[in-house]
């Protein structure tokens, strides 16, 4: 959705008090799309900051599915929306100041939520999922999900990451 900003960019610089709805349906990073099963209103203040800079604050929701970590089942997870953020609309402006956010949601007089809500979801996405905090994973060899049930894999190779560590106690084991 595109937010026409001309009334607060204009001489009078009326704020801009909206509830939008997010359109987007699935969200894409790193080659893999995840669905939004819901997405509430973006509830958008948008207020001239002077010297050509908007202050633009939101506030919402989102629930994405993505897969757990460990096991690949899907997790629902809700994803707050909360910003803040001062960006300048003067085109001569090129050199961003570090007290300035990125402006590529808005072109001209206009702001495009979707990508406002898109960099949001880049910057709050959960860095691990889980579906439980005693999930066990899934079997290294056969692929079983270890929380549905045992497999009859034997577990005979040690991690290599741990080598270092037998040898260590090997050592301690021959004083």
């Amino acid at each position: 959705m595109i937010l026409d900003l001309s009334s607060v960019l204009s001489e009078q610089h009326k704020p801009i008090e909206a509830s939008v709805s997010i359109e987007m349906e699935s969200f894409s990073s790193g080659g893999v799309d995840f669905p939004l099963i819901e997405r509430s209103p973006l509830q958008l203040s948008v207020e001239y900051a002077g010297k050509k800079q908007l202050s633009i604050e939101g506030r919402g929701e989102v629930t994405a599915v993505i897969p757990c970590d460990r096991c690949l089942k899907d997790v629902e997870v809700k994803i707050p929306l909360d910003f803040h953020k001062k960006v300048s609309v003067d085109p001569e402006h090129v050199d961003q100041s570090d007290e300035l956010d990125e402006t590529n949601y808005i072109d001209g007089s206009n702001l495009d939520v979707e990508q406002l809500v898109r960099n949001e979801l880049l910057v709050g996405w959960p860095t691990k999922i889980l579906c439980s905090d005693d999930c066990k994973g899934i079997c290294s060899i056969c692929g079983q999900n270890l929380n549905e049930g045992t497999c009859d894999c034997e577990d005979t190779g040690l991690d290599p990451r741990m080598s270092v560590i037998r040898d260590v106690f090997k050592n301690f084991k021959e004083v």
